[in-house]
Formats: C-alpha cells, structure tokens, sequence
C-alpha cells in the first residue's frame, strides 16, 4: 500500500472514532509514488495534510520543536544560506538534540523517542533515552 493510500486509510480510522476519538496526534512519513519522502500531520479526528516542507512535529513538547525544525531545516526567516539535504545520521543527531533540548523544559515529553529512518532499502529503528535521572 502506498503512503498516499494510507495517509486516507488512517484519516478515514481517526474520522470514524470522531466522537469518541482515539486522541491520537499523529504523524505519517513514507515515500511517495516518486521515491520522494512524504510526510503528514494529523489531528484528533483525522483531518490531515501533507507536509510541504517534509517537516512534522506533535505532541506536549511540538512548540519548543517546531520553531527549531523550521529554522534549521525549513529555512523560514533565515538569509544566512541555503536549504540543504540531510544525511539520515545528520537528521537522527538532530532529533536527538531537538528532543533533548525540549526535554529540559516540558515534563511530558516522556523518557525516551523511538526514531524510524525510512530508506528505500528498509526502516530502521533507535530508541534514545532522553532523561536519564
């Protein structure tokens, strides 16, 4: 199944349980029909959009995150330079530090992040302990 496909198939699930919703904010990455990475957000009731930056955050600490994703990765605001790639070790270090830093100001941002890299030749999965007190 497509990420396309499944990006409906989960709104429709969350759109279903809309009175009594699963109040689950989640967040959809995969690849397009063009090997592109896609990625989408959702709400609680399943309204959902694709990312056009690729970027997605959600969840107690998504306001300490954000700002920082669309400043270093998105570029939004900045005239110091240009857009670039990431490599998959570069952009896992950088939810690492992202998710450490909003760790030290919201107490409900958990104990840890589990972070799926997604390439054409699998998914692999890290969980990164965050407090370790």
């Amino acid at each position: 199944m497509g990420t396309r496909s499944l990006s409906q198939l989960l709104g429709n699930t969350l759109y279903y349980r809309r009175f009594f919703p699963y109040y689950a904010f989640n967040i959809l990455g995969g690849l397009d029909e063009e090997g592109k990475g896609a990625v989408y957000g959702y709400d609680a009731v399943g309204s959902f959009q694709r990312q056009p930056d690729g970027i997605s955050a959600n969840g107690s600490a998504m306001k300490l995150i954000m700002p920082l994703l669309d400043n270093i990765v998105g570029f939004k605001n900045r005239t110091d330079g240009d857009r670039r790639a990431y490599t998959a070790e570069e952009a896992v270090e950088l939810v690492k530090e992202g998710f450490v830093t909003a760790g030290e100001r919201d107490i409900n941002c958990g104990d840890a992040v589990e972070i799926k890299v997604i390439t054409k030749d699998g998914i692999t999965t890290e969980i990164f302990a965050l407090k370790r007190d």
